[in-house]
């Protein structure tokens, strides 16, 4: 193609250009070389106004399209960088930057032109204006209290979108007279609230919201447009600041209920507790469009944990309302902005907002900026990007900045956000730009450390003031308007009366879910988890059914005609089949089951292979899905490279479907050391300190297989530890038949607790490792595995106690050297500790002198100090019986790193424990 003439870059046909133009901001590759020639001049590649002012322009263009152009330009200019200048910032503690591309005279445009009339291009509004009219378009739009960032998006329909909303409105709200009282309402009981804690429980925490209090107006006008809009539920995470104020004027807590909190009365039902600012609660609001179920969820102090755990609770009730739009529950996250911007979780979960197993239909984020992270830290060193949401824009969610004393802008960029994620399905990103009025906490001194900053604090009147004023200067409201709300507000308060929207009532919800039947069982409950040969083989027919134009990789087309014998006994089972085996028949019967980890589809020890690809065409396919018409549902997905949120997504989803079953796999078992977190303060501490259940399964690679220190410890003391008042289960299953059956007991059990399983890597395919057909269809599971050689129990003087892998080099040593005078117990469940199991097995051996506790892991590590400590094993000796121990020795490290010094260690542990290391030598050569 030629360079373009003079004559068609004439204004006549800007229609034409304008979208070339446009184009070549977005990608000048896409366009052919001419028009990039033309364009080069005026933007650089990237999309972005050019860096330096315009040259002399090319003497063979038209002035006057030269002249049009830059107008264009200048308008994408302030869609780029307009939010650079806007009035974001209520303290005003910086002068807002000067940015060239945003005045005119940087694209070649004078005084002159300023009465000069152009095309608009796409600016919403009059196709022709003055320069002057589009530049007080442009910056009423992007440089008033908005600042909006959302021209990363790649999608052109979500741009257009989005200016459509911005220029359309010219920044200003445009709200009624009803919804602006209501916006004033709202700051006033955002307001009074803190000052009447602050006057009624002197000195203690509470993380006031005071220099943030437009989140009120806006999370209530989210609320009220959600329920218009047809959302069913809301689910809320945040962490402490601001909690108290959204409980009770948002999710409507009762005052008394509050107030009991500061004067630090137990709570019937519940455990140790938890301090008021990291309690949840849900309730259901009245909307235009019908009652909205809330719930703001329980949070720790760690922040942004709460993040994944929404999503994945959200997830949940997204699919037992079948909602394929993801438009029936909405998740809300409030934020801090250094924690936004410091804390990795965050770009864990924005990372998996799109993905397939993930995905829960957009979230409406609101970052409350505080524009300090915590008392003495220095704005500068909070974070290394200019905002702190810039981590969204990985997921090109668009961002818009507000300043939070401008509570009609607040309100209209919640409308704004939520109609995008409604219509997009994607994040987006509302930064209410605040203060904090207090310090970290209301005890802090922040002067000490923020002298400047203080300074224009204490001279910054309430945004409830300022707001008031306008509407008394507008005639909206009379100037006794505030006291009135006051004063009916702490009245309110008073009289225990919900200050926050109206509740609603005894709503009969067949979807809504309840873990009451769960609470106070023990882990004995009574269970079935058996099932029939012929069931086994339909099942398995099922599941080996592979549709025929399927090419399978060699090795998996060999695994699944092994399956089919193992189904009619020709074969023994394995742990594939058995866990297959497990999924299957608990979706035949109407129980979910979502299994995900980084490599769960396949299995990382390539025995599962839940996903079937086809080698031609990479076609897959989930049998599991299809074991009968109207069967639950089956997911395997393979997650993000993340444990932390993984595991926290994973966890919100089973305390929110208890009829499920919810696994979470580690490639390795100490993978999960990424996401101790989650562990520490939700799985394991929720019942005591939130009276809240969970039934979520962690599958987590355990055994010493000489892979090196990270790739063999699963870290077992660590749950052990953590184990206490029933919280969880720590099973080490040795056997296919007992994973089957511990993974029914699972759900078919009247019990929810998490579960722990040390779960095998060689043993997949170990010969010994294998299960019948009447261990499925008579067994059930085995807290302790008795004795399985006919030994002669008067002929026994050592029993051996373990659990897990080294059992098997135990056995096969033993049967290799014929030794008939130690047996070999299994503890299959470590916690709870079943007690009378072990005391029958022990009791088969009446003139066993020596009960010996055998591990792989090293002594200060594995089962061992949990077991002397709690008196497991101690407290079943008789005299003169005495307990040893034989593990590998203490150690800073989980596991050696060279091959050679691990055999020689399993070796010296086998031997010790079965007395090689005494038996003479020729014995041990002729054994």
């Amino acid at each position: 193609m030629q360079k373009p003439t003079s004559t068609l870059l004439s204004t006549a046909n800007l229609g034409i250009l304008e979208p070339l133009y446009e184009a070549f901001l977005r990608d000048p590759n896409a366009l052919d070389p001419a028009w990039r020639e033309v364009f080069s001049d005026l933007a650089d590649g990237a999309g972005h106004p050019q860096a330096t002012p315009r040259g002399a322009a090319d003497a063979g263009l038209d002035d006057r399209f030269q002249k049009q152009v830059a107008v264009l330009q200048l308008i994408n200019a302030y869609r780029f960088r307009g939010h650079r200048q806007a009035d974001l910032d209520p303290l005003r503690q910086y002068e807002r930057p000067e940015v060239a591309e945003l005045d005119p005279a940087f694209h070649g445009l004078t005084d002159e032109d300023l009465d000069t009339t152009f095309n608009t291009g796409s600016l919403v509004g009059p196709a022709k204006a003055t320069l002057r009219e589009i530049l007080d378009i442009a910056r009423a739009t992007y440089c008033r209290t908005v600042g909006a960032e959302y021209m990363h998006i790649n999608d052109t329909h979500q741009k257009r979108w989005i200016q459509q909303r911005l220029e359309a409105g010219r920044g200003q709200p445009g709200l009624s007279p009803a919804k602006r009282h209501r916006v004033l309402e709202r700051l006033v009981a955002a307001t009074t609230l803190e000052q009447f804690l602050h006057r009624k429980y002197v000195g203690q925490k509470r993380f006031s919201l005071e220099g943030g209090e437009s989140t009120i107006p806006l999370l209530d006008d989210l609320v009220q447009g959600a329920g218009r809009l047809g959302v069913q539920e809301v689910v809320i995470g945040m962490a402490h600041r601001g909690r108290i104020n959204v409980f009770v004027n948002i999710v409507g807590k009762h005052p008394a209920e509050l107030f009991d909190e500061f004067e630090g009365r137990d709570k019937d039902g519940v455990g140790s507790g938890d301090v008021k600012y990291h309690l949840g609660y849900s309730s259901d609001i009245a909307t235009p469009g019908g009652p909205v179920h809330l719930t703001l969820s329980f949070n720790p102090s760690h922040l942004e944990i709460i993040d994944p755990v929404v999503q994945g609770s959200v997830r949940a009730r997204q699919e037992r309302r079948r909602d394929k739009t993801r438009n029936s529950v909405l998740p809300i996250l409030l934020h801090g902005d250094a924690a936004f911007a410091g804390q990795g979780v965050v770009m864990e979960t924005l990372n998996l907002s799109q993905t397939r197993g993930y995905t829960t239909g957009g979230t409406i984020h609101v970052v409350v900026n505080n524009q300090i992270g915590f008392t003495t830290s220095d704005p500068l060193d909070s974070r290394s990007t200019l905002y702190c949401t810039d981590v969204a824009k990985m997921v090109q969610a668009p961002i818009l900045h507000v300043n939070g004393d401008d509570p009609e802008a607040v309100v209209m960029v919640a409308g704004l956000a939520l109609d995008y994620r409604m219509e997009f399905n994607k994040d987006v990103v509302i930064d209410l730009v605040g203060y904090r009025k207090h310090g970290h906490s209301e005890a802090d001194e922040p002067a000490a450390t923020q002298p400047i900053m203080y300074q224009k604090i204490r001279q910054q009147p309430p945004v409830v003031e300022t707001y008031l004023a306008k509407l008394v200067a507008e005639g909206v409201v009379g100037a006794e308007e505030r006291q009135a709300l006051e004063q009916h507000y702490v009245e309110s308060l008073e009289h225990n009366e919900v200050v926050a929207g109206a509740l609603v009532y005894n709503i009969k919800n067949e979807l809504r879910v309840s873990f009451e039947p769960y609470h106070g069982k023990h882990w004995r409950e009574p269970y079935e988890s058996q099932i029939t040969s012929e069931r086994i083989r339909a099942l398995a027919e099922r599941f080996t059914e592979i549709p025929g134009h399927f090419e399978l990789h060699r090795a998996v087309a060999r695994i699944i005609e092994q399956r089919r014998e193992m189904a009619h006994g020709k074969l023994p089972m394995d742990w594939g089949f058995a866990e297959t085996l497990a999924y299957a028949s608990l979706v035949d019967e109407g129980f979910p089951v979502r299994l995900s980890g980084q490599d769960s589809e396949r299995g990382t020890f390539f025995h599962r292979h839940a996903v079937i690809h086809d080698q031609k065409t990479d076609e897959t396919f989930v049998p599991l899905q299809h074991i009968r018409t109207g069967q639950a549902s089956f997911l395997a997905v393979n997650s993000i490279l993340s444990e932390e949120a993984v595991l926290g997504f994973e966890y919100g989803f089973s305390s929110s479907e208890p009829n499920a079953l919810v696994v979470w796999e580690a490639q390795f078992g100490d993978f999960a050391n990424g996401a101790q977190v989650v562990i520490d303060q939700f799985i394991t501490s929720c019942e005591a300190k939130w009276g809240r259940l969970c039934g979520l399964v962690l599958f987590l690679p355990h055994g010493y297989d000489g892979q090196g220190p990270e790739h063999s410890s699963a870290r077992l003391e660590r749950y052990l530890q953590l184990a206490a008042e029933e919280n969880i289960q720590v099973c080490v299953p040795s056997t296919p038949a007992q994973c089957f059956h511990l993974l029914r007991r699972q759900v078919l059990r009247c019990y929810r607790k998490p579960l722990v399983v040390m779960s095998p890597k060689s043993l997949l395919r170990h010969r010994l490792a294998t299960s019948t057909l009447p261990e499925i269809t008579h067994g059930r599971f085995e807290p302790v595995m008795h004795e399985v050689d006919p030994l002669d129990p008067k002929d026994v003087d050592r029993v051996l106690v373990c659990s897990g892998k080294v059992y098997f080099d135990l056995l096969e040593a033993r049967r290799a050297h014929k030794i008939q005078d130690t047996a070999i117990v299994r503890v299959e469940q470590l916690y709870p500790f079943p007690v009378e199991e072990m005391d029958a097995a022990l009791a088969a051996y009446p003139n066993a002198l020596d009960l010996v506790w055998v591990q792989e892991e090293p002594r200060n590590q594995g089962a061992w100090v949990y077991l002397l400590a709690r008196l497991h094993l101690f407290g079943r000796l008789h005299e003169p019986q005495q307990l040893r121990l034989v593990a590998r020795p203490y150690s800073a490290s989980p596991a050696v790193g060279y091959s050679s010094k691990h055999l020689e260690q399993q070796q010296a542990l086998v031997d010790e424990a079965l007395r090689l290391d005494r038996m003479p030598l020729a014995r041990q050569m002729t054994g």
